[in-house]
């Protein structure tokens, strides 16, 4: 991310709303916006920007984000603010040739069924300027806005999909950006029904999927699907729709309605956690987690939430394995502040569930039957992290065992095929306190990679 950037883009915006306040309110003005109590003394200029200057960059993404919601800036400072904040996103890459192509096949769709929406919509992602000046002058407004409303609306037949998507810049913006233009035209706002929806996206996906993208269904909301945009290539096809975890012995389970795919703990209810809310396409955050967790067991203070819930997860890890207890404290150590917004680090996740044994099922048995740890990030990408001690390679007298490591590692490939991205830890590199530095270098990686926010 350019802090430089975005830092200089900030200061503009930030140093003018002085004029929205008066001196006894600029401290609620900073602390609304995130920023350090200002100075008592100077003028307000000199308070708001000693203010400014002190944050760190690091929590400049923090404060674009509330700047946005609360003080949206002119169209053009607000999406250069915003494709800094999404320089490193995981949006999947859209070539412009796939652009173009989606748009040609958009030439004889609707773009829209409720104008107002689309409107709305371009509004929050495209710079649409205007002349006021002709306007306040009895003259006739001009600018994109006013062309869109003339070719667009009034006269369809005037702007083919591809026109429009020229002069909105949609060809050359962010990736982050052009997905969610489509994600846009294919929501319920823009088309409320759901076959339309759903024609739309098929329309689409048959350009998209030609660079490794597509538009699929990731949740609902009013009773209209959502759909995102998402890589072939690193996200689950389905969604998940029953997580079992928490629980180091096989669960008693059974379903107590097969239609609605309803689980039913038999037994040990205590010894097992079924998280069943949907999960969309931000992933499952702890936040996401802790929220269940507070009204599963009904706790209404939310810091007794919090610890109770991590006591539950950290009582579920093996006892045998302090690698797997290191490993999982350095995670919620490491980013402590964070944490609540991050990808909940799940343990003793069930991947299958077969009430036969192993033996009992013969050839056709599923391997992996658990994992050690399972990270739900958004766009569908499922991170698997498997610590391995000597059981994975070595038989009981700690000879190496082929047979044991060649089904480890076809579990491992079958679980890629699935669309799992699997990491390893050698037990060996989690055996003392310090190793928990090195954990968390490796979490920084891997969110950086996939475009997950650690600030």
């Amino acid at each position: 991310m350019d802090y430089a950037q975005l830092r200089m883009l900030l200061e503009l915006v930030v140093t003018g709303l002085k004029d929205l306040v008066t001196h006894t309110m600029l401290p609620t003005l900073c602390k609304e916006l995130g920023l350090p109590a200002p100075a008592a003394d100077g003028s307000k200029r000199e308070r708001i920007t000693s203010s400014f200057d002190a944050v760190k960059d690091t929590d400049l993404p923090e404060v674009a984000r509330k700047l946005l919601v609360r003080h949206p800036p002119d169209a053009t400072t607000r999406n250069r603010i915003q494709d800094i904040l999404w320089s490193d996103s995981a949006c999947p890459p859209i070539p412009k040739r796939y652009r173009r192509e989606v748009a040609r096949r958009l030439n004889s769709e609707d773009l829209y069924g409720d104008a107002r929406r689309f409107d709305e919509l371009l509004e929050r992602l495209w710079i649409l300027d205007a002349d006021d000046w002709m306007y306040l002058l009895g003259g006739t407004p001009t600018g994109l806005r006013t062309e869109i409303q003339q070719h667009v609306h009034r006269n369809p037949e005037d702007w083919p999909a591809e026109t429009l998507f020229d002069r909105l810049g949609a060809y050359d913006a962010s990736d982050r950006r052009f997905a969610l233009f489509l994600e846009g035209l294919a929501s319920a706002d823009v088309r409320p029904d759901e076959a339309a929806q759903r024609h739309f996206v098929a329309c689409v996906n048959k350009s998209l999927c030609s660079c490794g993208v597509e538009m699929r269904e990731t949740g609902s909301e009013g009773g209209y699907p959502v759909f995102s945009i998402v890589s072939l290539h690193l996200a689950a096809k389905g969604r998940p729709k029953n997580l079992i975890f928490a629980s180091p012995d096989k669960p008693d389970l059974r379903f107590r309605d097969a239609l609605d795919n309803d689980i039913e703990i038999v037994s040990n209810a205590d010894k097992v956690l079924v998280y069943d809310r949907p999960i969309g396409n931000d992933g499952l955050r702890w936040n996401d987690l802790q929220q269940w967790w507070s009204d599963t067991e009904q706790i209404a203070d939310a810091t007794q939430a919090k610890r109770s819930l991590y006591s539950r997860l950290k009582a579920s890890l093996p006892s045998n394995s302090p690698p797997q207890s290191l490993l999982f404290e350095a995670f919620y150590e490491g980013f402590r502040s964070a944490v609540p917004n991050l990808p909940a680090l799940l343990p003793e996740v069930w991947l299958h569930w077969d009430p036969r044994t192993v033996k009992a099922r013969g050839p056709d048995a599923l391997l992996r039957f658990r994992m050690d740890f399972l990270l739900l990030l958004p766009q569908g990408v499922r991170i698997v992290i498997e610590v391995d001690g000597k059981h994975h390679y070595a038989d009981s007298a700690d000879k190496a065992d082929v047979q044991r490591y060649a089904q480890m590692v076809r579990a491992d490939r079958e679980l890629k095929l699935a669309g799992y991205e699997v990491f390893r830890f050698g037990a060996a590199e989690l055996q003392v306190p310090t190793d928990k530095a090195e954990v968390k270098v490796f979490f920084e990686a891997l969110f950086k990679r996939y475009g997950v926010l650690t600030n």
